[in-house]
């Protein structure tokens, strides 16, 4: 028997050098390159190279826009709080969200700052978000800026700040923002005449808006809101007491904060000091809340403001909401263990049925159907 030759299965095939190719070739040894034979592999290789190029440029072009709003707004940043950030720079998590986390300033027991950017480095997510914004019109694609300012007063405590949930949002953003937040449901939404008309008002009571709209020494928050500069860019300022997903059982005072938080489209790189001003008032807004700063009408801050009976409405309104909570959860609970308790007799009576002949299984189903065909009825006859 011929012993078994593995290094014939190892050896390539020899190219196909035949004399007839008279086009560029490069040969060594004994390999041989003819590019003309590469036709389809030239496009692979141009898509790839295209697709690395736009890893790069995204990921740059993303750095780049979060460190150029953050540049333009460090001053005040580092005149606000005594550690205006907790590394050097930007926090970073992937290549389009990046933080701030900011500490030691008076009535704020911290910011975060996250910016939301587009997926500028991954083409294939950056089409699907263009042409899903083309077809959606409710689907708003911007990068997106938020801070959250949360109060050191904690929650279920009656002290300057008040529980309550108000927000100014941009019509054009009110559908979003309702599915996002379920603390916006607890409101009404309204028009104000303070305001620009692309504007809207997100309040429990009336009063709350009253308060918070009317000029405070140099703060003007209508003002503010009207300018042109800022407009394109603001989405939405609320103060809330509540989480933005709805719980399951209501939240213990120890779970929840007392916040105010602003949403904005991040302005381009050229013009990322455009919502300078907005946030240097917002600072003023924390320090109204909250009764502090030297701001005239602030001494007390907004729970003061807010008449008495506005304040026995939002207790009630909390009540209500956790004593809705706690029934639909009681309801969901009853309802999985009838489930649980049908699921138990089927099983039960299968197992039953499977110890039986098939006439006997036969005969049961029928009983069982009869059974069955009279409980509808009777249900019907009540109706």
């Amino acid at each position: 028997m011929e012993a078994f030759n593995i290094a014939k299965f190892l050896t390539p095939p020899m190219p196909n050098v035949s004399p007839e190719y008279d086009g560029f070739e490069l040969k060594w040894k004994f390999l041989t390159f003819r590019p003309a034979y590469f036709k389809n592999e030239v496009y692979f290789l141009g898509a790839a190279l295209l697709y690395v190029a736009v890893y790069f440029i995204g990921k740059r072009a993303n750095e780049r826009r979060a460190s150029k709003w953050f540049e333009a707004h460090k001053s005040l940043y580092e005149s606000q709080f005594s550690k205006p950030t907790h590394v050097d720079g930007l926090s970073q998590d992937g290549y389009s969200d990046f933080f701030i986390f900011s500490t030691g300033r008076r009535a704020l027991t911290s910011l975060h700052t996250t910016f939301t950017l587009r997926p500028r480095h991954d083409l294939f997510q950056y089409i699907f978000q263009t042409l899903r914004g083309l077809v959606e019109l409710d689907y708003k694609v911007y990068d997106e800026l938020e801070l959250e300012f949360t109060f050191r007063e904690p929650a279920g405590k009656e002290g300057a700040v008040p529980e309550c949930v108000w927000a100014v949002v941009a019509k054009d953003a009110m559908k979003t923002i309702r599915n996002e937040r379920w603390d916006l449901t607890l409101t009404k939404t309204a028009e104000s005449t303070a305001l620009p008309a692309t504007l809207a008002v997100m309040t429990e009571f009336a009063d709350v808006t009253t308060n918070l709209l009317k000029p405070y020494g140099t703060l003007s928050l209508p003002a503010i809101l009207a300018s042109p500069a800022i407009q394109p860019y603001f989405r939405s300022l609320s103060l809330t007491d509540q989480p933005r997903t709805r719980p399951e059982l209501p939240l213990p005072s120890s779970e929840r904060s007392k916040r105010l938080i602003l949403t904005l489209a991040l302005p381009p790189s050229a013009d990322a000091s455009a919502t300078l001003p907005l946030l240097a008032a917002v600072f003023q807004l924390v320090d109204v809340i909250a009764g502090e700063g030297k701001l005239p009408g602030a001494r007390g801050g907004l729970q003061a403001a807010l008449r008495p009976e506005t304040r026995t409405k939002l207790r009630k309104t909390r009540e209500d909401v956790d004593r809705q909570i706690r029934e639909e959860a009681a309801r969901e609970k009853r309802e999985e263990a009838d489930e649980q308790k049908a699921a138990a007799k089927k099983k039960a009576q299968e197992e039953r049925l499977s110890k039986l002949s098939a006439a006997e299984q036969k005969k049961a189903l029928e009983r069982e159907k009869k059974r069955a065909i009279r409980k509808t009825q009777g249900k019907t006859k009540m109706r």
